[in-house]
């Protein structure tokens, strides 16, 4: 028999079982059958807590949103400079990824759907934050004269996001998430150079 759990609680736990199953499906094929079934409750269960299955992705993009913003945030903070920040981003969200690999898949199948949904806002407003973020301490890395002057500030963050992606589709590919970490320090040490920072 499940423990009846508070509300917030129980739809933590349907979040999490949702990406622990986007590990290894894709997301638009995971069903609120599979769900509940991971949990250990019956689909009307789940059906009380979320009305639909993309009601639990727009939680899951919301999670993820919040949980990953957060760390970055916080890694940046802690840095002792903004090139050490953007290092410190790199590798968290890295991390991230190797600790949640159903991100990136549920990440992917949004963007892929032509039609508008709740769901793919949520992902929009993830990647506005993220951009923001990255901006806003490359702005601190000119204002110190740790990169050149004249950086193309959208272009670097577009190269940042895409250097992470890149080392996520490798790992699914070899389906080994933790391969990103080893390949990581290489690929920004590159990015690195393109910024006119030292190595």
């Amino acid at each position: 028999m499940q423990t009846r759990l508070p509300t917030e609680e129980r739809q933590a736990e349907i979040v999490t079982a949702a990406l622990h199953l986007a590990r290894d499906a894709s997301p638009a094929l995971i069903t609120t059958t599979d769900i509940a079934s991971a949990v250990g409750l019956t689909q009307g269960a789940v059906f009380k807590h979320f009305p639909t299955k993309d009601a639990i992705w727009v939680a899951a993009v919301q999670w993820v949103r919040g949980a990953l913003i957060e760390s970055l945030r916080t890694a940046a903070v802690e840095a002792p400079t903004p090139l050490d920040a953007l290092s410190a981003m790199f590798r968290r969200h890295v991390d991230f990824v190797i600790e949640h690999p159903g991100v990136p898949r549920l990440i992917f199948n949004e963007l892929q759907q032509p039609a508008e949904s709740a769901t793919k806002q949520e992902v929009r407003g993830l990647l506005q934050g993220y951009r923001k973020l990255l901006l806003d301490t490359m702005e601190q890395a000119v204002m110190q004269g740790q990169v050149v002057a004249d950086l193309d500030r959208e272009a670097a963050a577009t190269t940042f996001v895409g250097l992470i992606q890149g080392l996520v589709m490798q790992a699914m590919l070899a389906g080994r998430p933790a391969t990103m970490r080893t390949q990581a320090d290489r690929v920004f040490a590159l990015y690195l150079r393109s910024l006119g920072g030292a190595a």
